[in-house]
C-alpha cells in the first residue's frame, strides 16, 4: 500500500502541511492540492469570519482548508457513516470542535431543513450522480446563502456546467484532470 494512500495535506493557513487521514469510499476523492491553493488564492480572504458550508464533505478537504485559512464556523454534511467519523476525529485531532458541526444526513434531505443562511458553500457532489442542479436550486429556494456569499462549484470535466440562478456570476473557473471547477459569486 503506497505511504500517502487515503491522506490529504493542508494546503495553507493555521493547519498548512498537515496531514489528515480519510477512509475508503466509493466515490470519495478529495479535491486537488493544486485545485484547492488555486481556490482559496481566488477567495483571497473572503472566507476569513465567516459561516461556510461542506455539502458533500468527504474528506472534508475544502472545509478543513477553510477552518485553516480562518472561517468562523463550517458546517459538514456527510450522509457516509464512516467517512463521518473519520471527520470528526480529524476535527479533533485539529482541535476544531468548536468551530466545526459535523451533520451526517443525505445533502438534499438537509437542504430541506431550516438553516440561517451561509457566506460560503463548497459543492463537491460525486461526479456521477448529477445533483449540481438540484442542490444550487435548494439553495436558492431555502434562502441558504447571504448577500455576496461564494459558491464553489466541482464537477467532472466531460459534462456540461448547469444553468446558474440568475444573480449568481462567474467570478473564475478552471480544470485539473478530470475535476472542472468554477467559482461563483451570488449578488443577491
Amino acid at each position: 500500500m503506497p505511504k500517502h494512500r487515503n491522506q490529504l495535506r493542508i494546503v495553507g493557513g493555521e493547519f498548512g502541511s498537515r496531514r489528515l487521514h480519510f477512509p475508503d469510499a466509493k466515490g470519495l476523492r478529495p479535491t486537488a492540492d493544486r485545485v484547492r491553493e488555486t481556490l482559496f488564492n481566488w477567495l483571497q480572504g473572503e472566507i476569513h469570519g465567516k459561516r461556510v458550508l461542506d455539502l458533500f464533505a468527504g474528506s472534508g478537504a475544502l472545509g478543513i482548508e477553510a477552518l485553516s485559512r480562518g472561517a468562523r464556523e463550517l458546517v459538514f454534511v456527510e450522509r457516509a457513516r464512516a467517512v463521518a467519523q473519520q471527520l470528526r476525529d480529524n476535527h479533533a485531532v485539529l482541535g476544531v470542535l468548536q468551530r466545526a458541526q459535523l451533520v451526517q444526513a443525505d445533502a438534499l434531505q438537509w437542504l430541506g431543513t431550516d438553516q440561517p443562511p451561509f457566506d460560503g458553500v463548497f459543492l463537491d457532489p460525486p461526479f456521477a450522480d448529477g445533483l449540481l442542479p438540484k442542490v444550487c436550486e435548494a439553495l436558492e429556494k431555502q434562502k441558504l446563502l447571504t448577500p455576496n456569499a461564494w459558491i464553489y462549484l466541482e464537477q467532472d470535466s466531460h459534462q456540461p456546467w448547469p444553468a446558474l440562478p440568475t444573480h449568481w456570476a462567474l467570478h473564475r473557473e478552471g480544470k485539473a484532470g478530470q475535476a472542472a471547477f468554477r467559482l461563483i459569486h451570488s449578488n443577491g
